[in-house]
């Protein structure tokens, strides 16, 4: 394979640090500086309809999408192969699972979107960034599923040959910028955008990713008690409790 070209070299090796860099340190920054605004900002309040509908199937849809990539893009084709995996089936899951995780993206993302552009109290709540960062999200999504559907499954690009070897080669410190010049436009917009939107990450309410409420897994009983009765007449329709 040849050289990459400078071009190559800045949007697939240094872009990429870049937004690596901006990611963690981001992170930390809004930790620290910003911790109450370390939320998604829910705008249920104001619409929960749409909401109920939309948003879970977006995130189901985003978990599944996340599966897919980790081992997609982690579990090198040898690997695979070895367990008896032929590419024939590989092919068949990543099209058949891979597609359905997308529609219900697609369609939960389509749901908050069109919720949030047609409530004028939901669009009033939302910021540039992330006005943003959907924008990012939508183009991210589409990009991969046209990927997917046109230039992998029609198109025979096989990206396990191409970009998940560049991205295995990235978390070693050694990337070959050459792999991705030689992907499909497509699949080069996937990623590309993809990087793009983690370096947007850590200033949009997408910060909630990170926030698990494992405190309510080890937290007591919240406890209330009646006031002593001698003081506080039975009133109809409250039952004292005994403990």
């Amino acid at each position: 394979m040849s050289s990459p070209s400078a071009l190559a070299t800045v949007m697939w090796v240094i872009v990429p640090y870049l937004a690596l860099a901006v990611f963690v340190l981001g992170h930390i920054w809004r930790y620290r500086y910003d911790r109450f605004g370390w939320t998604t900002r829910s705008s249920q309040i104001y619409e929960s309809k749409l909401l109920r509908v939309g948003s879970p199937l977006f995130h189901y849809g985003v978990i599944f999408v996340f599966l897919g990539h980790v081992v997609g893009l982690g579990i090198p084709k040898t690997w695979t192969a070895a367990v008896g995996v032929t590419d024939g089936m590989y092919h068949f899951m990543a099209i058949t699972v891979g597609l359905g995780a997308a529609a219900a993206t697609v369609g939960g993302l389509a749901i908050l979107i069109y919720r949030r552009r047609t409530n004028n109290r939901v669009f009033g709540a939302t910021t540039k960034l992330d006005k943003l960062m959907y924008l990012m999200l939508a183009v991210t999504i589409l990009a991969g599923t046209y990927s997917t559907i046109v230039e992998s499954a029609i198109g025979h690009y096989d990206y396990r040959e191409g970009i998940s070897v560049w991205f295995r080669q990235f978390w070693a410190f050694q990337p070959d910028a050459a792999l991705m010049a030689a992907a499909p436009p497509g699949f080069q917009t996937h990623v590309f955008t993809a990087i793009l939107l983690f370096a947007l990450w850590p200033f949009t309410r997408l910060v909630h990713v990170f926030t698990v409420p494992l405190g309510f897994l080890t937290r007591p009983y919240i406890v209330y008690r009646s006031k002593d009765e001698l003081r506080q007449p039975q009133r109809r329709g409250w039952e004292t409790i005994d403990f």
